[in-house]
């Protein structure tokens, strides 16, 4: 049944929004949380078949014991540090009970009452230039469950599946949970708020380098919490959890909805189930998942086959000292150094291309073409596919195809056709200009050929240009772009074109 909504701007007239955040992020050490089976996460193991990067651990087997990874504390040292926080001089893993089929102990080694980090704030700017600090109640370690794939649906979800499929490559993968402290004050800004401070959190990971942060491939997961209580009222309302929601866009849509679906039930007399629900990217709408579990309701208790953790001063310091800059101060170093209107530049940051088009410079691109590309094209066929448009191309490939475009080897009406190449796994742009044959025509005497062949079944045209008319040779230079199927340099057709008219 579909759910009924109010207003946004009515809801909002009517009822205070408080917000929460949990994301999830996975670290990208070679190796698990708590075992040597590789890491899913890691770049060298993207691709790897189901149930191949296990061990006893990941299975759960009897008798198997976990080992802490040591590069995993120390990147949630960093992270923890980039939050603000203050990090634990002492603390320790716990057992968070519960049975799910793809979480084959029955528990999961997380923290509870000692994470690793706690107290602090990360600063998001929206996109009107104000600046809002965000709570950071605590940061801490974990590891992943399995994963289900449920099959004979319609929606890829268990509701209507013929059965379910687990796979255990993700279990064990080092995680870090960022929990924020409740969020007031954010009113009409909660959308917005939602998604800068994600996108925030997941700049931070990439700075770090402790994550490819990629929120289409589950690196990065967020859990948006929303309530609504009666304005003037103290006590907090009923919140409900939107579960592993893994876009931007999508965060901001589902705290839009949830806002307004709840203040829909409470306006009618209602009350809220405190429960997690699912978002339906399809449809734009959340949906029922399971009562939301308290803590007791997990019976957690410390690790018995782990000792505490104490890193040392020395440690947490010298981590404190590679720290890169803040993503405000980032932000604005790029702007000078691209050297971008604040119109230009807010259409990167507003459209979530920032990262992107960093990437892209890196890897060679013009911040102008970089910008061209991200803001243009490409956004234009993520919005007519409804993705993100990181998930359509890598940047390094969106460089590698201004290159070709540069060096002349492309138009850019050809680059645009490489790009669909590209998108749709053809390839590498070289590769796709190969297989496809798109390269520009340089061969002279080609382009003569060309040319002449259309100025001969245009005599008119050809009258017209030697009388001084050479707007008229847009005629010809069409047709011969034509003839060559766009394969032609434009410029170098209307030079030839002018020069075979004189002779």
């Amino acid at each position: 049944m579909k759910d009924k909504l109010m207003d946004f701007d009515e809801a909002l007239e009517r009822f205070e929004p408080v917000l929460g955040f949990e994301v999830h992020v996975e670290l990208g050490t070679r190796t698990k949380m708590f075992s040597a089976a590789p890491n899913p996460a890691h770049p060298d193991f993207h691709d790897a078949e189901p149930n191949t990067l296990v061990d006893p651990l990941s299975l759960g087997l009897p008798g198997s014991l976990p080992v802490v990874n040591a590069e995993a504390v120390r990147y949630s040292i960093s992270l923890g540090l980039a939050l603000g926080c203050e990090i634990a001089q002492s603390c320790r893993f716990a057992r968070k009970n519960y049975f799910y089929p793809d979480t084959p102990k029955n528990y999961q080694i997380s923290q509870y009452d000692e994470p690793i980090a706690f107290e602090g704030a990360v600063e998001i700017e929206l996109a009107d230039g104000r600046q809002v600090s965000i709570p950071i109640e605590r940061a801490h370690m974990e590891e992943d469950a399995g994963k289900l794939t449920h099959v004979g649906g319609s929606t890829g979800r268990i509701q209507g599946a013929e059965y379910s499929l687990v796979d255990y490559n993700r279990a064990g993968v080092p995680l870090v949970e960022i929990v924020t402290k409740p969020i007031f004050g954010a009113e009409h800004d909660a959308p917005e708020l939602a998604k800068r401070y994600v996108a925030a959190i997941r700049d931070i990971v990439l700075s770090l380098g402790i994550s490819e942060a990629r929120m289409e491939r589950g690196n990065l997961r967020c859990d948006a919490n929303v309530s609504l209580r009666p304005r003037g009222q103290e006590a907090l309302g009923t919140r409900t959890e939107t579960k592993n929601v893994n876009s931007l866009r999508s965060v901001e849509r589902a705290v839009r909805y949830e806002i307004q679906r709840q203040a829909a039930i409470l306006a009618a007399g209602g009350t809220i189930v405190q429960e997690t629900r699912h978002w339906h990217e399809d449809t734009g709408a959340t949906s029922p998942g399971r009562p939301k579990s308290d803590a007791d309701d997990y019976r957690y208790f410390p690790e018995p086959d782990l000792l505490p953790l104490a890193p040392s001063r020395e440690l947490v310091e010298e981590l404190r000292a590679q720290l890169p800059e803040q993503p405000v101060a980032h932000r604005r170093r790029l702007k000078a150094e691209w050297g971008f209107t604040e119109l230009e530049f807010q259409d990167v940051v507003n459209g979530d291309m920032l990262h992107l088009v960093e990437a892209t410079v890196a890897a060679g691109a013009t911040p102008g073409a970089a910008r061209k590309w991200w803001t243009g094209e490409i956004a234009r066929l993520a919005n007519e596919q409804g993705v993100e448009a990181s998930s359509l191309v890598e940047p390094a490939h969106v460089a590698q195809l201004q290159a070709l475009v540069d060096e002349g080897a492309l138009t850019d009406r050809l680059a645009r056709q490489v790009l669909e190449g590209v998108i749709a796994g053809e390839g590498a742009p070289a590769e796709v200009v190969e297989s496809r044959g798109l390269k520009v025509v340089t061969d002279e005497s080609a382009l003569v050929a060309a040319v002449d062949e259309a100025l001969a079944g245009q005599p008119d045209v050809l009258q017209k240009i030697r009388d001084g008319k050479v707007q008229a040779a847009g005629a010809v230079i069409g047709a011969v772009m034509k003839a060559m199927r766009g394969q032609a340099d434009a410029a170098r057709v209307r030079e030839i074109v002018l020069q075979r008219a004189m002779d």
